[in-house]
């Protein structure tokens, strides 16, 4: 008598979680690292993962580099932190925690939607966010793409 093969039952459950995990990475929006208008530094990735970890405090330039983080209730948080920073949002949280307690630093301001990150860097020289690509409007200008 043949017994049933349970291989054929985990390969299809493995086929149906691995699809499952495809859907939710490719869900992610792409995130544009935006500036004033009037700002016309370059940064690259290490720049600006340094601004937002508070490690560099003005841009290449010497004006004030002000961040502005997405609300921690935001999609495009949790992916700025993943690609740009490598850290997950609880790693981060955590990071500031320490250096702020320590008296060593001081968060970036949240911000409660992409239009209003946008507002803010159109009315601030030295401002510096990241909202999802198809939020981008002629009031910024995008430094980079992740």
């Amino acid at each position: 008598m043949h017994k049933p093969c349970n291989v054929n039952r985990l390969s299809i459950l493995a086929a149906i979680m691995l699809s499952g995990l495809s859907t939710t990475f490719g869900a992610s929006a792409e995130i544009a690292v935006i500036v004033n208008t009037a700002n016309n530094t370059t940064l690259e990735k290490a720049d600006i993962e340094k601004i937002f970890t508070g490690r560099m405090k003005s841009y290449p330039d010497g004006n004030v580099a002000i961040p502005m983080n997405a609300a921690k209730n935001m999609s495009t948080r949790d992916e700025f932190n993943q690609s740009v920073l490598g850290r997950t949002s609880s790693q981060v949280n955590a990071y500031w925690s320490k250096l702020v307690f320590t008296g060593k630093g001081n968060m970036p301001m949240e911000l409660e939607s992409d239009a209003e990150i946008i507002s803010t860097i159109s009315s601030n020289k030295g401002a510096i966010g990241y909202v999802s690509v198809s939020s981008v409007t002629d009031d910024v200008k995008v430094i980079a793409k992740f």
